[in-house]
């Protein structure tokens, strides 16, 4: 993907690219410090989601917001950074998306389910309304970064950088592949952690997406 003069007066995205660079890591660092350390909570059988419950449960849901606001600040440098062409506006608004859908997410916590927070049941627990909001605005979020992913990739394939349309394609399938691991609701711990894994690598994504842009912008 290149890029080319901006098209608006505001000047470079480079900034704005910068929030993009910063929300992975900032979801990541904070999430998996909050997965070991929370009191009951066991990383291969609980998803991050679940960390929004109990007393400290305000710390994911901050974490939530934040990195939203980080992930919409991005997709905006990435639009601006992006020279006319195939995905130029699709990408960055399915990477707007996912940054809405995890307001949305804040907004509606996961239920409290497989013994977390302390004193929760084992099992799937009771499904409310929120849990279901929080699983509907999720799953469009996962959707439309895997497909972003997809859209980039056809991008720089037009624009022969293989390397970089082969690793998006790949990100994208293995984003796709832990998202539908975990909603088959085994509980088992490959499929909780691979999720995991499928975080990790759509925030590095991202992050270096974003960096590849912050280095060629004008």
């Amino acid at each position: 993907m290149t890029t080319a003069s901006l098209s608006t007066t505001s000047g470079s995205p480079r900034p704005l690219l910068a929030l993009g660079i910063a929300a992975g890591p900032l979801y990541v660092t904070a999430g998996l410090a909050q997965a070991l350390t929370r009191d009951g909570f066991d990383l291969t059988r609980r998803s991050w989601s679940l960390l929004a419950n109990g007393d400290l449960g305000w710390i994911q849901t901050a974490n939530f917001l934040v990195t939203a606001l980080l992930t919409i600040g991005g997709a905006a440098g990435l639009r601006a950074a992006t020279a006319p062409g195939r995905g130029s506006r699709l990408a960055p608004m399915l990477v707007a998306a996912y940054g809405a859908s995890m307001i949305g997410a804040a907004i509606f916590p996961a239920d409290p389910a497989m013994g977390f927070p302390a004193g929760t049941p084992e099992g799937p627990g009771t499904v409310t309304a929120s849990g279901l909001a929080h699983l509907a605005v999720g799953g469009a979020g996962f959707l439309c970064m895997t497909a972003a992913c997809y859209v980039v990739a056809s991008r720089f394939a037009r624009e022969g950088r293989r390397g970089w349309a082969t690793y998006s394609r790949i990100t994208g399938t293995t984003f796709l592949a832990a998202f539908a691991g975990i909603v088959s609701g085994s509980g088992a711990a490959w499929s909780t952690l691979g999720f995991v894994a499928g975080i990790v690598a759509i925030w590095c994504w991202l992050s270096l997406v974003s960096l590849h842009f912050a280095r060629t912008a004008a």
